[in-house]
């Protein structure tokens, strides 16, 4: 059985949903998702009015300095004092914001609310609780590589979540498939979730022209593993940038950081694409324990019929998910998947 991995009980939220009802599943992961991400705490200075027009877009953000495209030009923009006061990042790439020039140097004083965003814990010694590396983004592309290094799952699912709860919709890029000669079989469950794949090569040039018509009029952001070619798409899609590259570590097989700092690049064909640093781990902001099945639709499905309303798919007995995963309903990478998502999140859980 999948589940005699996990015999530890745990203890969980009784739950207020009712799987009874035919749109059950459609209505709760709707309650779950996090479509109304306008921050809170953006007010802008107090002499700015709440309905200000912002004239600027943040290209890329350090600190108390932020580059900013306003009045046909990029400049290197001071933040007003007011806004450091904020908890969750102060700026991101693609914000809107309102610039104005004091005593001779462009200042940004205000941050109009976010459609979208891409944020990840700040972490235990952060400044901030939450870490937001993208705003106002239309489009997620979870950069993959088929090999070198190879192609984590895990990783996949995470940024997905993310997707969800940033009201953003994902793309599943997976780049180098010129170093294999077929694609991996785990992008089928990918696809049957109808999460859109692109295969490309930034070496043949293979499905880089299917990238540029899906992200084509939208702002976007290459986001996943060192290594996995981010940059190298970049620069296939816009040679003249001529990014910066590093080749993956053949004694680790890990990638080496060629990004590092979130920065947002303007294409030809109506291309905006933020580009982000890699990273090996990405925590989940604002998403509990007993959601994580809300975003795998497969698990989310089949739990109606689970014994226990409050099944966690874990240990439990007659657990419709677990039997599923057994006879190969559900793909085993993705049930592996949640598990280590909802562990991760119940270790750093609050204590109740």
């Amino acid at each position: 059985m999948a589940g005699e991995r996990r015999k530890k009980k745990r203890k969980v939220r009784e739950k207020d949903w009712d799987y009874r009802h035919e749109d059950a599943f459609t209505h709760d992961l709707k309650r779950h998702r996090r479509t109304d991400t306008a921050i809170s705490d953006a007010a802008p200075t107090p002499d700015i009015p709440e309905d200000f027009e912002p004239n600027g877009l943040v290209i890329s953000h350090s600190k108390k300095w932020a580059f900013v495209q306003w009045e046909g030009r990029e400049d290197l923009c001071r933040i007003s004092e007011h806004l450091l006061e904020r908890r969750a990042t102060i700026l991101a790439p693609g914000d809107r914001v309102l610039v104005e020039a004091l005593g001779g140097e462009p200042w940004v004083r205000a941050v109009a609310p976010r459609t979208s965003k891409l944020s990840r814990p700040g972490g235990e010694h952060a400044r901030v609780l939450e870490q937001i590396f993208a705003a106002n983004i239309d489009v997620l592309v979870v950069v993959a590589a088929a090999a070198k290094p190879a192609f984590k799952p895990g990783l996949v699912d995470r940024y997905l979540i993310a997707a969800e709860v940033g009201g953003v919709t994902p793309i599943l890029c997976i780049n180098k498939m010129d170093l294999v000669e077929s694609e991996a079989p785990e992008l089928a469950a990918y696809r049957e979730l109808g999460i859109h794949v692109i295969t490309t090569s930034c070496e043949t040039g293979d499905g880089l022209a299917e990238l540029r018509q899906a992200l084509r009029g939208k702002l976007s952001v290459f986001a996943g593993h060192s290594g996995v070619g981010k940059s190298s798409l970049l620069n296939s899609l816009q040679p003249e940038l001529d990014l910066a590259t590093r080749e993956v570590s053949e004694a680790t097989q890990r990638g080496r950081h060629a990004t590092s700092a979130a920065r947002l690049y303007e294409l030809d064909d109506g291309l905006r694409i933020i580009d982000t640093p890699g990273i090996r781990q990405l925590g989940l902001w604002g998403v509990s324990p007993e959601e994580v099945a809300f975003y795998f639709p497969e698990i989310a499905q089949r739990a109606s019929t689970c014994k226990f309303r409050d099944c966690t798919h874990t240990h439990e007995p007659d657990c419709a998910v677990q039997k599923a995963v057994d006879a190969g309903l559900i793909p085993r990478l993705r049930f592996e998947s949640y598990l280590r998502i909802r562990e991760g999140l119940e270790e750093f859980a609050p204590r109740r």
